[in-house]
């Protein structure tokens, strides 16, 4: 699986390319978009986005993993920062490629095992992992450190989805094995409905037949009867 990794910026934008066979990874190319500071803000995003973009077109990767926004003290940089990233996202989008994004405490615990490890930390566990003995430069490293993560988070995944795949097929292959059980347990299902339903209505005539009898002897004056006894006649009258 091929990963390019973004750590967008308004000012440089780090991107790197990791690719994984099996357990191991490798760095295929990292850089960074770095455009003339000179530049107004929309011809500094065009000049990152067609840098990114070429990189794209060369290593067609799998999916492009992208660094969340974070919020700066500025709110200007913040929506400078988010220009930046709509623009690389519309790029990935055009070209039809994956796109995954992580905050920047999922990439350091991924990385570095802490969500607060500092830049330097996370550099160089990079490397590490990488196998690349010289620097990086910064913002290429978080971008070699966002395909990481991506790339451990779709390992850990995907032992889980076949297992959750493979169970789903047995339970569909026992339900397919045993349909004439399924349909006797649902008739007896039914069959307690239609009993229970019986029952309740035989319970209520039999008490609005207490209740009518009732109210017949206060009219004759005689006691209540009670149920599935005869009422006794009233004093004085030929038995």
């Amino acid at each position: 699986m091929r990963v390019l990794g973004v750590d967008p910026g308004s000012v440089r934008t780090g991107f790197g390319v990791v690719e994984r066979s099996g357990n191991l990874f490798r760095c295929l190319e990292h850089g960074e978009a770095a455009p003339p500071r000179r530049l107004d803000l929309p011809h500094r995003i065009h000049a990152i986005v067609e840098r990114v973009g070429e990189v794209m077109d060369r290593v067609q990767p799998d999916c492009v993993a992208v660094e969340e926004a974070f919020y700066h003290e500025s709110v200007r940089s913040t929506l400078v920062l988010g220009h930046v990233r709509g623009a690389l996202l519309v790029a990935a989008l055009q070209r039809g490629l994956k796109i995954a994004e992580y905050s920047p405490r999922e990439v350091k615990l991924s990385v570095a095992g802490s969500g607060a490890a500092a830049k330097e930390q996370v550099a160089f566990m990079v490397r590490r992992l990488l196998a690349v003995k010289r620097a990086l430069p910064p913002d290429a490293a978080d971008a070699l450190a966002v395909a990481l993560c991506h790339l451990h988070r779709e390992r850990n995944l995907m032992p889980a989805a076949r297992a959750m795949s493979a169970a789903a097929e047995r339970l569909e292959a026992l339900l397919a094995r045993r349909p004439a059980r399924a349909t006797s347990a649902a008739a007896k299902l039914a069959l307690l409905a239609r009993q229970s339903k019986r029952g309740a209505a035989a319970g209520m005539r039999a008490r609005e037949a207490a209740r009518e009898g009732a109210r017949g002897a206060k009219r004759s004056g005689a006691a209540p009867a009670e149920p599935g006894r005869a009422p006794e006649l009233a004093r004085g009258s030929t038995r």
